[in-house]
């Protein structure tokens, strides 16, 4: 029976004890117990309304104008939050006090901290709420540092510096009073064309699971809350559609979807998970048992909270059509295991109670999120006795560090990609230089749809940026001095006037070199041509941004083709005519400087392509892990060949390699590894990095397996003339997929393990053969491949 007191706080047995022995009164602020025990000790004291409270989320001044930020935003914020009587029975979350609209950090902290007194005072155990805000491409608060998009991250192939970055963002948030962290994006790339591109580290799932992984590990090591999105299959939507039904077999899921988040989970610490709001093969992810308790939970071993993404418990109602009204919704997704309503509160409210009270719904599922939702606040220290809602040393709170901007710009320069240079990069520092193009001089062309200004700040034009945010134009001029001629030419996405293409025209003809930035403007909801609900139909770029291009080479000029995108564009025979072509994918505050620093060999380029870039701007797009069926064949007229593969770049020095050593002197059985290596040098005079890749080919297999897909990387930094050994060390697991019987096997045979500049430039192929009995292994196998890099003396005259 639900205990419906509401006067006193009841005592449970044993207190009168602790009381005595000095210690508080109630026992879920004891801190010398266990955390389960403080847990069960709330449970069993709480009426079902103030059990409730504690699974859902409010959202306090959105705005149901419709300019917002998240999908029907319009739809389901009319009504208005009563704030005393939504925090009258506890509440388990606060929706973006700080991302919701432009507020001074130090000022929003302080009514952060206000809220929450008046959270914890208003029930009857003096339980704060758990605070959430977006993080992916660092703190979404004014002021706060815009880091580089995750396919940035993916450029890098350095997850130790993505893991430096999220602990700087973790540590502003906490110093903030935020607890959790709406990141990182796990979805794997499946079709450039969906607008949320720019939001995933790449195409391939041991690359987005590895530096994925990295980024969670740096925000828990903070003390933030990671949250990983969306789960699970969000990124195989039909056409690239935002929200748009996922048709996809189980072995693609099982093979391309799961895995970044099956690493994230066992080696990232994770504590939270968003489920995602597609539905696959008819079945939304909010109302998938199998998938949020049997998968995530009694398979894997998650105990973290699974977080609703923003009104996907209504949505089962108004978008799935699978719950006739809120309470049945509610009643869904609770089975499924959603322990939280988010942002704010509307089916776990009073639909749920109502449920539960009819005997539709059983309080034991109510008891089975709660348990999850407490055990996180207690291990966040938001129930013991010494618990403060105003963080230390508020007064110096600034969300913009030197130590942030530097992460931000050495990540920003890891992430450029030199896709082709004949030989016109770096620039020569007495040429007579023109910038052209409509993002050579826009600030917004540096972030993604995540970011603070792209996100919240367009909606309050009359609000500064609140960062410097150095444009392609100010930097290079910063870097070159002299004259910089300079013309837009075309905007981003409209019509433009013959004229301006002709201003632009006439200042490439003047100059020596040429730099066209042309790409994207993150926006949401088709407010900008790359983001949440900006989707494309063709992979052409935006307006009329091509025909600039042309307009432009047509010149004669050297043209240096920049290219600032949230996804891959088919550039097709515009790289052709292009002296030099780079691609870089929303670089972050410090990206403009970045871009310069590569520009003129400041520092050398040292990104790799985590996505390939197509060739035909209107074809079906395709990743890398195709079958030979997926890639160019005589049954097809259509060639989906990239013009530039996964895993290319370019540096401003070749790097030597050496032939691939087998170091394994036993045979590679199906539950061992085996170990190859390889000498690394740069033959240049000046600093660079480089990227080798480890690529597994599986010749003959139970069921058809991609031509090739990574198993490993090294980025392998180096001075002018020095040398680095690089051994990779590759568990049998690793060749591991889903047979023909639907479970993951090593299956013994021929194996071809392919050391590559990328995945279409083979360095050397070492053929090996996997001896011993077909092996079954699950979530518990060895999915990493250990690499060392040993830096041998450089030689000097």
């Amino acid at each position: 029976m639900t205990n419906r007191t509401t006067d006193a706080v009841a005592t449970p047995a044993g207190d009168a004890d602790r009381t005595a022995a000095g210690q508080s009164s109630a026992v879920w602020q004891d801190v010398t117990l266990p955390v389960a025990d403080r847990v069960e000790a709330l449970v069993g004291a709480m009426t079902l309304e103030e059990k409730l409270g504690q699974l859902v989320g409010v959202w306090v001044g959105a705005d149901p104008s419709g300019a917002g930020v998240a999908p029907h935003q319009h739809d389901m914020t009319s009504d208005p939050v009563i704030w005393e009587d939504v925090i009258s029975s506890g509440l388990g979350q606060l929706t973006r006090p700080f991302g919701t609209r432009p507020v001074d950090p130090v000022t929003g902290a302080r009514s952060l901290a206000v809220s929450q007194a008046q959270v914890a005072a208003a029930n009857r155990f003096g339980i704060p709420a758990l605070v959430h805000e977006e993080c992916l491409t660092g703190f979404a608060a004014w002021q706060a540092t815009a880091y580089p998009a995750p396919l940035a991250w993916g450029a890098s192939f350095d997850p130790a510096l993505v893991a430096e970055m999220s602990g700087l963002i973790g540590g502003s948030m906490r110093a903030a009073g935020v607890h959790q962290g709406l990141a990182p994006v796990l979805d794997v790339t499946r079709d450039y064309r969906w607008g949320r591109t720019e939001e995933t580290i790449g195409e391939d799932p041991y690359l987005v699971g590895t530096v994925g992984t990295a980024y969670v590990r740096g925000l828990e090591e903070s003390g933030v809350v990671a949250t990983l999105k969306h789960f699970a299959g969000y990124s195989a939507s039909r056409a690239g559609r935002n929200l748009a039904p996922v048709a996809i077999g189980p072995r693609e899921f099982a093979d391309v979807v799961l895995p970044p988040f099956e690493m994230a989970l066992r080696d990232g610490g994770v504590r939270s998970v968003m489920q995602s709001y597609t539905d696959v093969d008819g079945l939304p992810s909010a109302a998938d048992a199998g998938l949020l308790t049997t998968l995530l939970r009694d398979t894997w071993g998650f105990d973290g909270t699974v977080v609703a993404d923003y009104f996907a418990v209504k949505f089962l109602e108004t978008l799935h059509g699978v719950a006739e009204d809120e309470g049945h919704a509610a009643a869904l997704a609770l089975a499924a295991g959603v322990d939280v309503e988010l942002p704010t509160v509307r089916c776990y409210g009073g639909p749920l109670l109502e449920a539960v009270e009819r005997g539709d719904v059983d309080e034991a599922l109510v008891d089975r999120a709660l348990r999850r939702v407490l055990r996180q606040k207690v291990e966040l220290g938001l129930l013991d006795p010494d618990w403060s809602a105003l963080p230390e040393n508020l007064d110096g709170l600034k969300l913009d560090s030197p130590h942030a901007r530097d992460v931000a710009l050495r990540l920003a320069r890891e992430s450029v990609v030199l896709l082709a240079n004949d030989g016109v990069l770096p620039l020569r520092p007495d040429l007579r230089l023109a910038v052209v193009g409509p993002l050579a001089d826009d600030p917004m062309a540096m972030l993604g749809c995540y970011s603070f200004p792209a996100h919240i700040g367009v909606h309050h034009p009359d609000v500064p940026l609140g960062l410097e945010i150095p444009t392609v134009l100010s930097a290079l001029r910063d870097a070159v001095g002299g004259d910089v001629g300079y013309a837009r030419g075309c905007e981003i996405r409209t019509e433009t006037d013959p004229e301006d293409i002709a201003a632009a025209v006439a200042a490439a003809a003047e100059a020596d070199v040429c730099v066209v930035a042309v790409g994207d403007l993150a926006g949401l909801f088709g407010r900008g041509t790359s983001g949440e609900g900006c989707d494309a139909t063709e992979l052409v770029l935006p307006g009329a941004q091509e025909e600039l291009v042309r307009a432009v080479l047509a010149t004669g000029t050297p043209v240096v083709l920049l290219l600032i995108t949230g996804r891959p564009y088919a550039i097709g025979d515009l790289a052709d005519g292009a002296a030099a072509v780079v691609q870089t994918f929303f670089p972050g505050q410090l990206g403009g400087r970045a871009i310069a620093d590569v520009l003129t060999g400041v520092v050398a380029p040292s990104g790799r392509l985590p996505v390939g870039i197509p060739g035909d701007p209107s074809g079906q797009p395709g990743t890398y892990l195709s079958a030979p069926l997926g890639r160019r064949s005589g049954v097809s007229n259509v060639d989906p060949t990239p013009v530039f593969p996964f895993g290319h770049g370019l540096g401003y020095d070749t790097f030597t390699w050496s032939s691939v050593r087998v170091v394994s002197t036993e045979p590679w059985t199906t539950d061992g590894e085996v170990e190859v290596e390889l000498d690394v040098r740069n033959p240049g005079t000046r600093p660079g990095a480089d990227v080798v890749q480890l690529y597994l080919h599986d010749p003959v297999a139970q069921v058809t397996r991609p031509v090739v897909r990574l198993v490993g990387y090294a980025r392998v930094a180096l001075d002018g003339g020095e040398s680095a050994r690089v051994a990779f060390r590759v568990p049998a697991d690793v060749t591991s997929f889903t047979g023909r019987e639907g479970r993951r096997v090593v299956e013994p045979g021929a194996l071809q393990l392919r050391v590559s500049r990328s995945s279409a430039d083979v360095h050397e192929a070492v053929d090996l053969t996997l001896v011993g009995p077909l092996r079954e292994v699950d979530h518990t196998r060895r999915w990493l491949t250990a690499v060392s890099v040993t830096h041998e003396e450089v030689e000097r005259a």
